[in-house]
Order: C-alpha cells, then sequence, then structure tokens
C-alpha cells in the first residue's frame, strides 16, 4: 500500500491498454489483487496507484446510502456526471490511515469505463456510493481527499498526515 506522501498517489494515471498489467500478471490479476487489499485494509475502495501501478482502473465493494451493497471495478474510469446536493460527509482514504475529515461531494455521480472485456460500463451511484466513485477517479488523476479540503480543516488533516506514525517522509526530516 502506497501511504500520503508518496509521489504516485499525486500522478496522473495512463490509460489500461491491451497488454496492460503488472510486471508479474495480467491486468485480471491485478484487479484480484486490488480486491484482496482493499479487504485486507478495510475498505471500500482502492485504486490501482494506491499499490504502486499508475494505471487507470480502481475496485470497489461499497453499499450506498440504502445499504444496497455495490461491487465491482472499472477500467479507464471518468467521471462523467454529478449531480444533486453538495453534501459534506466524513471521508478516509487507505492511503492516509486512520485519518478522515468532512469532504464536500455531490449526492450523485455516474462514471463510465470499461470491463476487462474492453466492454462499455456505466456506474452510477448515490450517496455513499456516489461519494466513493468521485474518491477513486480522483486517485486516478492524482488528487487525494485532502486535496478537496480548504482552510483550517485542510491545514489539519495535512499536520495530521505529516505528525502520523506511518509518514516516513517526515520521520526522516523530509
Amino acid at each position: 500500500m502506497r501511504l500520503y506522501p508518496d509521489p504516485v498517489l499525486h500522478a496522473v494515471d495512463r490509460p489500461v491498454g491491451p497488454g496492460d498489467g503488472p510486471p508479474a500478471g495480467s491486468v485480471e490479476d491485478l484487479v484480484e489483487d486490488l480486491y484482496a487489499t482493499m479487504y485486507a485494509h478495510d475498505g471500500v475502495g482502492l485504486a490501482a496507484c494506491q499499490v504502486g501501478v499508475p494505471l487507470r482502473l480502481f475496485v470497489f465493494d461499497c453499499p450506498d446510502d440504502d445499504e444496497r451493497r455495490h461491487r465491482g471495478y472499472v477500467l479507464n474510469p471518468r467521471l462523467v456526471h454529478t449531480e444533486g446536493d453538495t453534501v459534506s460527509g466524513f471521508e478516509s482514504c487507505l492511503s492516509l490511515p486512520g485519518l478522515e475529515s468532512v469532504t464536500p461531494r455531490a449526492d450523485v455521480a455516474v462514471v463510465e469505463g470499461e470491463d476487462l472485456r474492453g466492454e462499455p460500463l456505466r456506474i452510477e451511484g448515490t450517496g455513499f456510493f456516489a461519494r466513493c466513485l468521485q474518491h477513486e477517479c480522483d486517485h486516478l488523476d492524482g488528487v487525494l481527499y485532502t486535496d478537496r479540503l480548504t482552510g483550517l480543516r485542510r491545514r489539519r488533516a495535512l499536520r495530521a498526515a505529516r505528525r502520523a506514525p506511518w509518514n516516513t517522509a517526515e520521520r526522516q526530516g523530509r
């Protein structure tokens, strides 16, 4: 798992193409590894960049506000539509373990991409699931939820990240 402030978390990831995958396997293997890693860390979503693979791909297993479970993956996702109220709710990230902050997100999100066969996918989410879709799409563009914060909330979140026991850059004086 890549942790803040690893530069890979602020890089724009490249599209998944034919023959892509980590050096030791296929994109299918990467999807399975992402699920296993997400479950091992009690997450609801995980982008490939969070395990050091700079490809536009994420997995999710996330409830919406009505407790309906949504499980899947998407290659080359694009956030194509958001609507509804902007809702400020607690958000966290596996790359910033133990931290959370109230973060504004649209209450409805639509993501389009493709499956492992290259077939089109369209995923629509509301509530907490919409938050998850937006959060994971942000990862692929090098954006962390802390980048969406402003003012005192942002300063507090970044200070907590710098002081976190897992932040080796801070412990090494960088």
